[in-house]
């Protein structure tokens, strides 16, 4: 399975492409950062999210988009904007005919670390763990595209390990 995780942002958006094999061991593809200019109107910067996107999704051809949620903060303002960005990046997925699945920050943390309240370093240190890499990857947002991207293959093995379980 190959999947493509997105950590959304309106300035940087960090991503990763992650494969893992027929015994499920994951592989990092590619990850990096897209970066967007302040300078720029803002729809001119959704448009190049949308765009780094979709270039993305028809290089890598995922089987899954995997996204961060927007969290609930104190700066209305921000979320809303960021609301804008991940907007953008579902479109993006959603014209590229790949399924999406969404997970809360708290979720992805919990996901690669054991614990909701891990922190950024924590994130990156299992991430290298977790794909056997030599240094984190960098910088810290293309860390978290590949955690949401990890988070994503993990909960997929587990939904078709219950599955079996159950008989479906």
């Amino acid at each position: 399975m190959l999947v493509l995780g997105i950590d959304p942002g309106t300035a940087v958006t960090g991503y990763g492409v992650v494969r893992t094999d027929v015994r499920g061991t994951p592989t990092l593809v590619e990850c990096g950062v897209v970066r967007t200019s302040a300078d720029d109107p803002f729809p001119a910067r959704l448009d190049q999210l949308f765009e780094a996107a979709s270039e993305l999704v028809a290089r890598h051809r995922p089987e899954l988009v995997a996204i961060e949620q927007v969290f609930l903060g104190k700066n209305v303002r921000s979320m809303v904007t960021l609301a804008h960005a991940r907007a953008a990046l579902l479109l993006a997925a959603q014209r590229g005919g790949v399924p999406i699945r969404e997970y809360p920050p708290a979720d992805v943390k919990k996901a690669i670390t054991g614990t909701g309240g891990a922190t950024k370093e924590q994130v990156a240190f299992m991430v290298t763990r977790l794909l056997r890499l030599a240094a984190p990857p960098a910088p810290a947002d293309a860390a978290d595209g590949v955690a949401i991207a990890l988070t994503c293959l993990l909960r997929a093995r587990t939904d078709a390990l219950i599955a079996r379980a159950v008989g479906r």
